[in-house]
């Protein structure tokens, strides 16, 4: 069952409860039209874009993306020299813009208890995981490059 335990699971569960938080629980509650639309399309899309360039980033330096496994190499480059988990960034944008296009203004706090999850259960122990496999490397990355933004 440990296989199941990966961000991308617990990202649908959240969508989900999104989704049916506007279809069955809206009440009457809205953020108001087309640019709602807009700005949820923007997030998706921006979310996307930097799993798409931080996973092209990890192929380039041929090391693993999926959590629970052992890095081979410190990817400091491209978009990881932006921010230190821009995968799970583009996750957290990814809920925020579609809770904006299925209208569910009462999911909104589920966007901090998601990011509050992934730290825990994700970021936390990869951090401790590189931390002791790269040691000064890691502490220089770290000092350097934020965990969010």
């Amino acid at each position: 069952m440990k296989w199941l335990d990966i961000p991308p699971i617990w990202l649908v569960g959240f969508i989900l409860i999104a989704w049916g938080q506007a279809r069955w629980a809206a009440f009457r509650f809205s953020f108001g039209g087309v640019w709602a639309d807009l700005l949820g399309g923007l997030c998706v899309g921006a979310g996307l874009l930097l799993m798409v360039l931080a996973l092209l980033e990890l192929r380039r330096h041929r090391t693993t993306p999926i959590p629970h496994r052992t890095a081979s190499a410190l990817v400091t480059s491209g978009i990881f020299s932006r921010s230190r988990n821009p995968i799970y960034l583009g996750d957290a944008l990814i809920l925020a813009g579609l809770i904006l296009r299925f209208d569910a203004v009462l999911s909104l706090p589920l966007i901090p208890i998601f990011v509050w999850l992934l730290e825990r259960r994700f970021v936390l122990p990869e951090e401790a995981a590189l931390r002791r496999t790269f040691r000064a490397d890691f502490a220089r990355y770290e000092r350097k490059t934020r965990r969010w933004l």
